[in-house]
């Protein structure tokens, strides 16, 4: 973790910034975050709030998987846990044990959660990529390491600047407004439903995060493929889904039942 924030701040030096470098990582950013993390990890597998084709499924999992948080087993498993367990003292990320503890500090010790994995992402279990991914994820940044250095060369920015650009700073940028749904929108925001924990609304997260930050919506109806269910509340992954609705590859789309 030391090591990969410090290639972030190295890569922030003069000699690394170029147009491209940039493009690198809010390209990567978008397809990691948006794509792999927030559409694909959570909305899709963790929660099955949409279905699409099982290549376009794959797909988004590998997407995820290049954010480095875990391959889809672990990432899903742990969170389905915490949803079962949110903000209690069996929750890998209990908000009320502090910011830092939920924020990142949860993952230098020890997490019983784990062995729950299993059990709580069966499903993906029985996949064989899946599997495969889960133990291999960590791979994927060579090839992609590797056309980045290409592209930085063959465009004169430079291929170390690339690498720097669309691997480490974009990880930690990704790593952090994740945790930011587990620590931020569970201290501060907005309350609009009765949850049972302490997830809240909070825009500047939502914005960061393609609409994950509508976490208090979130938490109330957990299975929803959309998050921002009031009028102002923007949801960019949200967008992507309707998309894909509109061109037919997503369906059963599942959101909240009016009452």
């Amino acid at each position: 973790m030391i090591v990969i924030h410090a290639l972030a701040l190295l890569a922030l030096a003069p000699g690394f910034w170029s147009w491209e470098a940039v493009t690198s990582l809010l390209v990567l950013y978008w397809v990691t975050a948006c794509l792999g993390v927030t559409l694909g990890y959570h909305r899709l597998l963790s929660h099955r709030s949409f279905r699409v084709p099982l290549w376009l499924e794959r797909f988004f999992a590998t997407c995820g998987a290049l954010s480095c948080q875990h391959g889809p087993i672990d990432w899903v498993g742990l969170h389905r846990h915490h949803h079962k367990h949110s903000d209690t003292d069996a929750d890998h990320h209990n908000s009320h044990r502090g910011f830092w503890w939920s924020h990142m500090g949860w993952m230098f010790n020890a997490i019983p959660a784990m062995k729950d994995v299993p059990r709580m992402a069966g499903d993906l279990t029985k996949d064989p990529y899946y599997r495969w991914l889960n133990n291999w994820f960590l791979v994927l940044q060579l090839p992609l390491a590797g056309l980045l250095f290409w592209i930085g060369n063959a465009t004169g920015a430079g291929g170390w600047a690339l690498v720097l650009w669309g691997i480490p700073l974009r990880l930690v940028l990704v790593y952090h407004v994740t945790w930011l749904v587990n620590s931020a929108t569970h201290t501060w925001g907005t309350v609009a439903f009765e949850s049972g924990d302490a997830s809240r609304n909070n825009k500047w997260v939502a914005a960061l995060t393609f609409g994950e930050g509508w976490h208090n919506n979130h938490h109330a109806f957990p299975h929803s493929a959309r998050h921002g269910l009031q009028a102002g509340q923007i949801d960019l992954t949200w967008e992507h889904i309707r998309l894909m609705r509109a061109l037919g590859l997503a369906t059963k789309i599942r959101l909240p039942v009016k009452s």
